[in-house]
């Protein structure tokens, strides 16, 4: 015989970044457990069955899909009184039918978004020093506003960053990273003189 199950009731929270064009969910469970995906276009979300309904809304301009948390950027020209309903039950709706966030076999050749934080064996010790510090001082701190910092280049004393989700194009993202970032590195790496945002 067949037991029912019942859904579990859930809350998906709603905060508020630096950026008043993004808002954060938290449906209380993994998104993408230890990584970061910043999903800018339909055509990029077909790996993702909940980026895709959340695309459908109209006015959503962006999904950033973090470890525990969904970032949502939206239209300039829409309202979040109206958006935020309809993005609340499509992420709700989602979760009640148990589907993956992302499914990692749709991911097309050369779209694949493995960490560019991480530390390989090519990288020079100045450069595993830096994303040492992003990873444990950076990262934690610009997920919190529901967005992510990537690491791309070191040169000639000049460390390239790409913000994403919600710090990408936030008006207070340039004061994180002059005043926060570029202070930190410059402290701790001597040979660290100023953090530039790459434009992806």
């Amino acid at each position: 015989f067949i037991t029912e199950r019942k859904p579990q009731a859930m809350f998906i929270q709603t905060e508020e970044t630096p950026n008043p064009d993004v808002l954060k969910f938290l449906p209380g469970q993994k998104v993408v457990p230890g990584k970061t995906i910043d999903i800018r276009s339909r055509d990029e979300a077909e790996p993702s069955p909940l980026a895709q309904k959340l695309f459908d809304i109209k006015g959503v301009k962006s999904i950033f899909l973090g470890d525990d948390f969904i970032s949502v950027t939206r239209d300039a020209s829409k309202d979040w009184f109206v958006l935020k309903p309809q993005i609340l039950s499509t992420i709700l709706d989602f979760y009640m039918m148990g589907m993956p966030v992302w499914d990692e076999a749709k991911v097309k050749e050369g779209q694949s978004q493995e960490s560019k934080n991480a530390v390989s064996e090519d990288d020079s010790e100045i450069v595993k020093q830096i994303k040492e510090l992003l990873e444990t001082r950076v990262r934690p701190a610009v997920a919190q506003d529901g967005g992510d910092i990537v690491f791309h280049n070191f040169d000639d004393g000049i460390v390239f960053l790409e913000m994403r989700g919600a710090c990408a194009g936030c008006p207070s993202s340039t004061a994180t990273l002059k005043a926060g970032i570029e202070n930190m590195l410059t402290y701790y790496i001597p040979e660290v003189k100023q953090v530039e945002a790459v434009q992806y």
